[in-house]
């Protein structure tokens, strides 16, 4: 093994073959979690909560939205338990099936009118098992990279499962924005389902990828020592504690930022402008593009420069650009809508999540990384990201339509992530294996 810790053995599955396998998986799930968001403001807040207006039926809508980020981190908990226990590629398989079946499942499930009260508690369930999956995907997808990964190059790798955020979103709204060109009546009748029930082919297509890639050298290592504990995830909060801390601080301003001009935004400018979802839908589209460039190139800068001062680059954007971005919205213009769209989710979350994933895995040693991450990951985004767009809908609710409040909340989490950054340590020069003990 080389001193970084992550040379690949002769035989072992190439870098690049890991990345694109990681990739896969990350395009599925967060195809599946995107879909929900985008289906919440336009379907699911009448066909499965009809009894309410359009504003505060999105408004539960968003409510299913966000348990999908509360049971994240039981999952992070769970698949990091057992990934730093038993290995990180056995996870990846478990996670991508309990995802896709999930989303699958949706496009299958009768509506209100059909079943009743039944409806939104099976929906409720199957969004819970979403993000039970996804809680625990995106720390192994993210260390099957960095573990493997040669010296100087983990942020640049370990961007790769991170583009599966832009492609899903992208994927998920394109297939919405095709669905949405039936007549109304067909879109709520069978449309909605079809970008649900095709999931499938996407799963089976990484399954098959994933099923390929070998364990990572570094848990290999792991397995030949002593090193393991019983129970990881008490070890990361007794050994860990300020950084796990700082960590989840640093994540807020990318999750709210993503979820804000994401599933918020469609949902504000079609229930108060009154706008055609299609205005945002394809902004998200262009900016999806942009993102994929982006988090590439936020990334391999990290490598160069740290991760610090990229992540935090994009945390700076993020606030200087929350009420510009909502003045262009409100113009109902809709190039100025597609420009705050790619500044906001293009440029400044995608610059933040870019080094993410190296600065997190960077943070702890290889027998608590999957669990330490994960914290830091999924806990980070309950308090934040989770209730975004519920906070986004609920102020403008209160607000009398006023989106400005939304503005504010964009540019506190904002500084929370700046100050928190100041206070991490820079990890893009340590070895992947000798992370210091941190404080508690």
């Amino acid at each position: 093994m080389s001193e970084s810790g992550t040379r690949v053995e002769e035989g072992a599955t190439p870098i690049r073959r890991v990345a694109g396998a990681s990739l896969i998986g990350t395009v599925v799930e967060w195809y599946d979690f995107f879909l929900y968001g985008t289906m919440a403001a336009l379907v699911f807040n009448t066909q499965f909560f009809p009894s309410y207006d359009p504003l505060i039926g999105t408004l539960i809508a968003f409510g299913t939205f966000a348990a999908g980020f509360i049971t994240r981190p039981l999952g992070g908990f769970v698949f990091g338990h057992f990934g730093d226990r038993l290995g990180r590629k056995r996870m990846l398989v478990l996670t991508m099936m309990i995802m896709g079946l999930s989303t699958f499942a949706m496009g299958l499930l009768p509506n209100y009118e059909q079943i009743g009260v039944a409806a939104p508690i099976l929906l409720l369930l199957l969004r819970m098992l979403q993000g039970l999956g996804l809680g625990g995907e995106w720390g192994g997808a993210i260390l099957m990279c960095v573990e493997h990964a040669p010296k100087g190059r983990r942020g640049w790798y370990s961007s790769w499962p991170q583009l599966g955020v832009p492609i899903g979103l992208l994927t998920s709204t394109l297939f919405v924005s095709l669905v949405t060109q039936l007549p109304d009546d067909a879109f709520q009748a069978w449309g909605w389902r079809v970008p649900f029930l095709a999931s499938i082919v996407l799963v089976l297509v990484g399954l098959l990828v994933r099923l390929k890639v070998d364990e990572s050298p570094a848990f290999k290592s792991l397995e030949s020592s002593s090193e393991k504990v019983k129970l990881p995830l008490a070890e990361v909060f007794r050994t860990h504690k300020r950084m796990t801390f700082l960590g989840m601080g640093a994540r807020v301003s990318e999750s709210v930022t993503f979820n804000i001009y994401n599933a918020f935004l469609v949902s504000y400018t079609v229930t108060v402008l009154s706008l055609d979802s299609s205005l945002v839908l394809n902004s998200l589209l262009v900016a999806s593009v942009v993102g994929v460039v982006v988090i590439l190139a936020a990334g391999r800068l990290s490598d160069r420069f740290g991760r610090r001062p990229v992540f935090g680059a994009g945390a700076v954007l993020a606030a200087v650009s929350a009420f510009p971005i909502f003045w262009m919205v409100n113009t109902e213009n809709p190039v100025l809508i597609c420009v705050g769209v790619v500044i906001g989710w293009g440029i400044a979350a995608c610059m933040m999540f870019g080094p993410e994933g190296a600065l997190f895995a960077e943070l702890f040693p290889t027998h608590v990384r999957y669990s330490g991450m994960s914290a830091v990951y999924q806990i980070g985004v309950l308090p934040t990201g989770a209730v975004a767009p519920a906070i986004g809908t609920g102020l403008v609710s209160y607000f009398t339509g006023s989106v400005w409040p939304v503005a504010i909340y964009v540019v506190a989490m904002a500084l929370i992530t700046i100050v928190s950054l100041i206070l991490l340590p820079e990890t893009n020069r340590r070895k992947i294996d000798d992370v210091a003990v941190s404080s508690t």
